[in-house]
């Protein structure tokens, strides 16, 4: 499933070509994905309209729509589930197998989303209700924010049994960090991923956050991971995959110490570690 620096590389690459763009229609090919695609509502809502900015807010991209005579700011809120993907088309390009949306651009470009397995979304909302949508309302924070600290993660920590692990996975805590990029910032951390949250220290902590944003930062430079084939929206690959020290290396040798990494699994994701390096 793709994470905050796949999704955000996403948003980078296109945010060079769609803010200021113009949708000048959309074809909604497949309802079928996680929530049925509202062909009426889209129909209604997007074609004529200006694209102002490109945002993300934990995995879901936000493109943010100028209002429009009678129609007010908007925001077309995208999902890419476990396997969608939105890329660049010229018109008289054939569509892609399990293509779902197809919005067209001026110039004879038009923007796609497919998603084989079905597990993404598209939907469109008044901007100004953005905040209060029962998708967004419980998040947390971003964890490349200024609000993302040692302290934020300490106060809502005490007492709590969680694995430090499942703690930061958790979107009502903090947004964005997945499975991969939880795994290998704890072992850049040197903290044991069962350990509970509750009894992390304040300096640990902030040892823990720094490497979050590590780790998050040099995925984003990287252009996210190539696992599941993640591809941005001009058909690059991420790079990532060659950097991971501990994900995915169960019975190899640690980078650091010698010894062999291991595998738990843990709230139902695969959990990797340095049983030396991490206590």
């Amino acid at each position: 499933m793709p994470e905050l620096p796949e999704v955000e590389t996403v948003r980078r690459g296109l945010q060079k070509i769609l803010e200021g763009e113009v949708i000048e229609g959309v074809e909604v090919r497949d309802t079928r994905l996680r929530y049925p695609v509202d062909e009426k509502k889209l129909g209604r809502g997007l074609p004529g309209r200006r694209i102002k900015e490109l945002r993300r807010r934990a995995k879901y991209l936000l493109i943010l729509l100028e209002a429009d005579g009678a129609r007010e700011e908007a925001c077309l809120i995208i999902h890419l589930g476990m396997s969608g993907r939105v890329y660049f088309s010229k018109k008289a390009e054939t569509a892609q197998p399990h293509t779902h949306v197809i919005f067209s651009l001026r110039g004879g470009r038009e923007l796609h989303f497919r998603d084989p397995r079905r597990f993404g979304l598209v939907d469109l909302v008044p901007l100004a209700s953005l905040e209060d949508d029962r998708r967004f309302s419980s998040l947390g924070v971003e964890p490349l924010s200024d609000e993302c600290s040692a302290e934020y993660f300490f106060d809502r920590s005490r007492k709590l049994r969680q694995p430090v692990k499942n703690f930061l996975m958790d979107s009502r805590r903090v947004v964005g960090i997945g499975n991969i990029y939880a795994s290998e910032a704890l072992f850049l951390a040197r903290v044991h991923p069962q350990r509970a949250a509750g009894r992390i220290s304040l300096e640990t902590w902030g040892r823990i956050t720094a490497v979050v944003k590590e780790v998050l930062g040099e995925a984003i430079r990287q252009g996210g991971t190539t696992l599941n084939d993640f591809q941005g929206p001009d058909g690059t690959a991420g790079y990532f995959q060659v950097l991971l020290r501990v994900y995915g290396r169960e019975g190899e040798d640690c980078s650091e110490c010698g010894a062999t990494v291991r595998k738990k699994v843990l709230a139902g994701r695969s959990t990797y570690y340095c049983p030396r390096c991490q206590h």
